[in-house]
């Protein structure tokens, strides 16, 4: 599978684009935008910042896609993850996956996504 991570400071664009030419045998891009509500428990926020450490995070990323690609072999993921200040209403992750049929690429999404929050050395801290 073509592994694709992205950390970034500007906007992550919508509609996202892609750095990898589709598989021709590609049938299915499911894409998620992870946005900011207005809203962070109970308080009412502008933003969220996010810090990273980088290095861990790529590399615990790339090792939960490689467990979760035998599960749900796709042909390809992009992931973009904003650090910084992030205001209401923008994306601070962005995942595409190409896949051959829509069913994987929506269960490696969700795995992913339930997997990413989990372990991933990335935090968000309100203001």
């Amino acid at each position: 599978m073509q592994v694709d991570i992205l950390f970034v400071t500007e906007p992550i664009e919508r509609p996202q684009k892609w750095t990898v030419p589709f598989d021709p045998e590609t049938g299915a891009l499911v894409e998620f935008y992870g946005l900011i509500r207005e809203t962070e428990g109970s308080r009412k926020i502008s933003a969220l910042t996010y810090e990273a450490y980088r290095s861990m995070a790529e590399k615990v990323m790339r090792e939960k896609i490689a467990m979760l690609g035998k599960k749900h072999p796709c042909q390809a993921i992009r992931i973009v993850h904003r650090l910084g200040l992030v205001p209401k209403g923008e994306s601070a992750i962005y995942v595409g996956i190409q896949s051959r049929h829509r069913q994987e690429g929506f269960l490696l999404l969700q795995e992913f996504m339930d997997e990413f929050k989990k372990d991933v050395p990335i935090w968000k801290l309100t203001p």
